[in-house]
């Protein structure tokens, strides 16, 4: 996701942030389930599991693997897994660190017999290096070029058979060549809060923890619908037990902890419940422009859209307009709020001409 260093910042502070720095990774290595163990995306999990058993039963190594969705849901977990099924070793790499068609051409020539090589943020690859990329996955060959200008030379090199597995959050980013070498597409949705309850209770044991079913239920309504977020909560439930409780994870130490760290009941957070708030206090519910609601919680206009909005809208808590943003009759309940009937003139003023580009957009 290519975002402005202050949306990173921004989101990766927050307990609520889907994504994950290296210190969270190594966190969640712990946790990782096997294939049978794996909670939720029911359709991609057996359609997946029907794409290995066939290719260890044929012993060759399975189709290229495509995996979308949003972040956090599990994309590297299931590339885990199908290294782990087929028992071959895997190589990680990311779509940003790949820059040059040599960078990639020094992962390929590593590989061996039936590797799988995880790709993450797949869409983010440098285009020398996605057309290298297109004839190693179909071809299973590279050309090395030696020499320069008219001189210069292309000499194939031979690859050992391998699995390209591509996780990326914006599918649609994806060029269609190397969309369609990849013989198998999953798509990965959020999860239910009785998956995510699964899911916390199976971590808790991993971290060898009792977690109550009652304090398990009430995290997974806070999770927003993705695994990393509720593994996270989880962890900071048993910090608060540990320190500020009598050390059992029940159900007042999941409120007291979430408490603290400020993640009400459907999993809103700081800045969430300020853009609801300055949308539905200072403006009567919109419609009002992106940059006069970002400019009024103190942020930048593009981390209230990339960071807070997303949820907020999918949620039904917050309408995209052309006229600007408003707030919906589930946002005016969640706040415990009457919304105004007419709307209050302020959410006329809102729609200023310093915001004429921003409320344009949907």
């Amino acid at each position: 996701m290519a975002e402005a260093s202050t949306t990173t910042e921004s989101s990766g502070s927050r307990i609520v942030a889907p994504s994950a720095d290296e210190i969270e990774r190594a966190a969640e290595a712990a946790l990782r389930p096997k294939l049978d163990d794996f909670v939720g995306q029911r359709v991609v999990r057996d359609q997946l599991s029907l794409v290995l058993q066939a290719a260890i039963a044929r012993g060759n190594p399975p189709d290229h693997v495509l995996l979308s969705g949003p972040p956090g849901l599990g994309k590297t977990t299931l590339a885990m897994i199908i290294s782990g099924e087929l028992e071959s070793h895997m190589r990680l790499t990311s779509g940003p660190a790949i820059q040059h068609a040599g960078d990639l051409a020094a992962v390929l020539s590593s590989l061996e017999e039936g590797d799988v090589l995880f790709i993450d943020e797949i869409h983010r690859l440098a285009r020398p290096a996605e057309e290298l990329l297109y004839v190693a996955m179909e071809d299973f060959r590279v050309d090395v070029v030696v020499g320069k200008g008219a001189g210069a030379s292309a000499i194939p090199l031979a690859l050992p058979r391998f699995t390209v597995v591509g996780a990326t959050t914006r599918s649609g980013l994806l060029p269609a060549p190397l969309r369609d070498r990849f013989g198998f597409t999953g798509h990965m949705d959020y999860y239910s809060p009785e998956e995510l309850e699964r899911v916390i209770l199976r971590s808790s044991g991993l971290l060898g923890v009792h977690l109550e079913h009652a304090a398990a239920h009430e995290i997974a309504g806070r999770s927003r619908g993705t695994p990393r977020i509720a593994n996270r909560l989880l962890r900071r439930v048993r910090d608060w037990a540990q320190v500020r409780g009598d050390g059992r994870l029940d159900l007042h130490a999941a409120k007291s902890a979430l408490e603290v760290y400020e993640v009400d009941p459907i999993g809103l957070d700081r800045l969430d419940r300020a853009v609801l708030t300055a949308l539905c206090t200072r403006f009567g519910g919109g419609p009002v422009g992106l940059s006069t609601l970002a400019m009024t919680v103190g942020e930048e206009a593009e981390t209230v859209e990339t960071v807070a909005e997303p949820y907020l809208v999918r949620e039904g808590l917050v309408g995209r307009t052309p006229r600007g943003r408003v707030a919906t009759a589930a946002a005016w309940e969640h706040l415990g709020l009457t919304p105004p009937n007419p709307p209050s003139p302020a959410s006329g003023s809102a729609t200023s001409a310093s915001d004429t580009g921003t409320l344009l957009d949907p």
